[in-house]
């Protein structure tokens, strides 16, 4: 009996085979567990209930008429639209049906007819997000704007920019106040622009209804001073809310160099923090405490986040990939810290070792 030998050996993998190789089995347990299929009977209830508050909210608006008392169920509409946003934007991650048109739809329909955003804009923005978090010069929730989110961004800055970026940390919750009205400017200056949008009729029909109908209805059910009251709150609140369910996920966590190539289970996962707790953080923040499982699985549904939380974890730290999670007040100290690092110059989020680590 002979053996045959083989002279040839197998080369070694790059490293970008293996950490392909690498998010191939997490998918791969992750898709054996069953956290990829639909869940029909959570976005049936979630949608119907939440159109049904709607619908309420508004049926009590007209019944109560001239009273102070409206502004509580202005609050009580900012938490609803809230939740819109929050549908429309698993819409758009295709979470909710396994047809992607019917996805589309849910998500053009709810995002712009109940909650008066521009799906076509948030679509844009949010995948160059998701694609490169954290990301200088790639993902646009740290580009340009009113806040610095690294020294780089402080080199434009004239003396007025300086001042407001060296305590811009604490300006972060009342900015947040305005994000709502920042919302609808954004979608309307999107879909008022001149080059080629898909449905752009559509979505000028769904917004301009949502807000014209909703200004006309507090114009005329309220007086002028009530009727500014009742917007203020319903806006500052729904600003709060969004806002400030996005915002812990990733402000404060390292910033990627535009030269830097990180791979995709480290680029979502050290970029991402998750929040702790219970049902009720789940709902008020749409699914997004689980930041991390929801960047490495845009199209998981909701509910299945939780369930994936604990095989994502305990696959992290197998790898030595470092898994972030801190309470919701915690991240929010983090976030203001980060901030006001930033202005001062105190920290350079670029020199952070985490990311060094794993570059490609």
């Amino acid at each position: 009996m002979t053996t045959a030998t083989s002279d040839a050996t197998a080369s070694p993998a790059s490293p970008r085979e293996r950490h392909v190789s690498v998010y191939a089995e997490l998918s791969k347990l992750i898709q054996g567990a069953g956290l990829l299929e639909r869940r029909y009977t959570f976005y049936w209830s979630l949608m119907l209930g939440t159109v049904a508050a709607f619908a309420a909210i508004w049926v009590g608006f007209a019944m109560l008429g001239d009273s102070w008392y409206q502004l509580l169920l202005a609050a009580a509409l900012a938490v609803v639209l809230a939740q819109f946003g929050f549908i429309g934007h698993e819409g758009a991650h295709r979470q909710i049906f396994a047809s992607h048109r019917w996805n589309e739809w849910t998500g053009r329909v709810i995002s712009g007819l109940f909650a008066g955003l521009s799906y076509s804009w948030w679509m844009r923005k949010h995948t160059r997000h998701h694609l490169n978090p954290n990301k200088e010069g790639a993902d646009p929730d740290i580009g340009p704007g009113v806040l610095a989110f690294s020294p780089a961004a402080l080199a434009v800055r004239g003396p007025v920019g300086l001042w407001f970026a060296r305590r811009q940390g604490w300006f972060f919750f009342p900015l947040l106040l305005l994000e709502g009205l920042a919302l609808h400017a954004h979608s309307i200056q999107n879909i008022a622009r001149r080059e080629r949008l898909e449905h752009r009729w559509v979505e000028i029909l769904f917004v301009t209804v949502r807000l014209g109908g909703y200004l006309a209805a507090l114009f005329i059910v309220l007086p002028p001073g009530k009727a500014i009251a009742f917007f203020a709150v319903q806006m500052g609140l729904f600003g709060l809310l969004l806002g400030g369910a996005f915002a812990p996920n990733h402000k404060g966590m390292p910033i990627v160099p535009a030269s830097m190539k990180v791979d995709f289970l480290r680029r979502q996962v050290l970029m991402s923090r998750n929040i702790s707790g219970g049902p009720v953080t789940d709902l008020a923040m749409g699914g997004l405490n689980y930041q991390i499982e929801h960047h490495l699985f845009p199209s998981m549904p909701r509910p299945n986040l939780r369930r994936a939380q604990p095989i994502v974890r305990e696959f992290c730290e197998r790898h030595g990939v470092a898994y972030t999670e801190t309470s919701l007040v915690g991240s929010y100290r983090i976030v203001v810290q980060y901030l006001n690092d930033v202005g001062l110059k105190a920290r350079d989020p670029f020199q952070c070792p985490l990311t060094a680590q794993y570059r490609t």
